[in-house]
C-alpha cells in the first residue's frame, strides 16, 4: 500500500512497488463527467472492470495472489507466466444480453476486460505455479525457493 495514498483519490495503489506492473486506467475518475460521454461504450465497459482487485502475500513457502471475480467462470480466466518472470491474470466479463421489453433501473456491475501483471522476484518457482478458482476467488500460488542459508564453519581459537 502507498505511504501517500491521498495523492490518488484514496485508492490503493503500487506505485512504488517495483514488482508491480499495474495496468493504467486513462478513464478512471471520469465515469460522470462530459468527457466520458464521448469515450465510445466499449471503452467505458471496458475501464469499468480493467482494475480488478488482487491481493498479493507472501508466505515462507510461496507468494499467493487472490482476486475477487465473481460471476466469472474459470473458462473465462487466463492465468499465464511471460518472460522475464512476470504473472499475467487476465479475463472478461460478458455485457448482459438486453431484452426489447426490459427496463432497466439501475446498472451498476461492470464488464469487460481486465488484465493485472506481477514481476515475480528471483525466488519465485516459475515452473510449478498452481491456479485454482472457487466462489468466484481466483488463487494462484507461487512456491519459493528455499533460502540457501551460508554453511557456518567454527573456528577453534588457539592459544
Amino acid at each position: 500500500m502507498s505511504l501517500i495514498p491521498s495523492l490518488f483519490g484514496g485508492r490503493r495503489t503500487n506505485v512504488f512497488d517495483p514488482f508491480s506492473l499495474d495496468v493504467w486506467d486513462p478513464f478512471d475518475g471520469f465515469s460522470n463527467s462530459a468527457l466520458a460521454n464521448n469515450v465510445p461504450s466499449s471503452a467505458r465497459e471496458t475501464s469499468a472492470f480493467a482494475n480488478a482487485r488482487i491481493d498479493w502475500k507472501e508466505t515462507p513457502e510461496a507468494h499467493v495472489f487472490k482476486a475477487d471475480l465473481p460471476g466469472l467462470k474459470k473458462e473465462e480466466v487466463k492465468v499465464e507466466v511471460e518472460e522475464g518472470r512476470v504473472l499475467q491474470i487476465s479475463g472478461e466479463r460478458s455485457k448482459e444480453q438486453e431484452e426489447n421489453n426490459d427496463t432497466w433501473h439501475r446498472v451498476e456491475r461492470s464488464c469487460g476486460k481486465f488484465l493485472r501483471r506481477f514481476r515475480l522476484p528471483e525466488n519465485a518457482k516459475m515452473d510449478q505455479i498452481k491456479a485454482s478458482m472457487e466462489n468466484g476467488v481466483l488463487t494462484v500460488t507461487v512456491p519459493k525457493e528455499e533460502e540457501k542459508k551460508p554453511e557456518v564453519k567454527a573456528i577453534d581459537i588457539s592459544g
